[in-house]
């Protein structure tokens, strides 16, 4: 009966320690990927596929939560394209996404948090007829005739699910802007991103 309790007990604990790291642990990941993205309202427009980087710092809070936080260089915006030119709206941000993280299972976690973001570029490029230029997205908008702003701070809800594996960990997330990021004549758009990354996690 001894034998039986203790082999239970042991199973018990395997099945309750999913996280791949220590409680009380910190660890930093550097990290790379794509984005996937585009802006609402905007149909007809095509997604804009660009680069995410950067690093997140994670503390191992218990067994089966940690918090997270980072800084990622985003490249987000659209393509839009028709038979006499294709246009590109960059819009490249600054984000720090703060997230908590449930481990469901040995390495699988859910993520959740808030995303503010930091704008540090917005232009416009225009190809048509073999020639290509490329401005600033606001002054092109004005330039147009339209009474536009674009904003400089952005703010997302991340959410999404990462799997570790000897400390390389895969994440996939979905990051839907709450805030406007182009206002224009009583109109206004968002920002809607699929990332996917892969980084390494390096213990403290």
């Amino acid at each position: 009966m001894k034998k039986i309790i203790f082999i239970a007990c042991l199973l018990l604990a395997s099945v309750g320690t999913f996280a791949q790291h220590a409680k009380g642990s910190f660890n930093i990941q550097p990290k790379v990927g794509l984005n996937v993205a585009t802006m609402t309202d905007n149909d007809g427009s095509d997604p804009r596929v660009g680069f995410v980087g950067g690093a997140e710092f994670e503390y191992q809070a218990t067994d089966l939560l940690s918090l997270s936080f980072g800084a990622l260089y985003s490249q987000q915006g659209l393509k839009a394209n028709s038979d006499e030119m294709d246009g590109t709206i960059k819009m490249d941000y600054i984000n720090v996404p703060v997230l908590l993280n449930v481990y469901v299972t040995k390495g699988l976690a859910v993520k959740a948090g808030i995303q503010p973001g930091f704008k540090v570029n917005s232009k416009v490029k225009v190809s048509a007829s073999g020639a290509s230029a490329e401005v600033d997205l606001e002054k092109a908008l004005q330039a147009g005739g339209v009474d536009a702003s674009v904003k400089s701070v952005d703010f997302a809800i991340p959410m999404g699910l990462s799997y570790e594996y000897r400390n390389f960990q895969f994440d996939a997330r979905y990051n839907f802007s709450v805030t406007k990021a182009i206002e224009a004549e009583g109109e206004s758009t968002k920002h809607s991103v699929f990332q996917f990354t892969v980084g390494y996690k390096f213990d403290l």
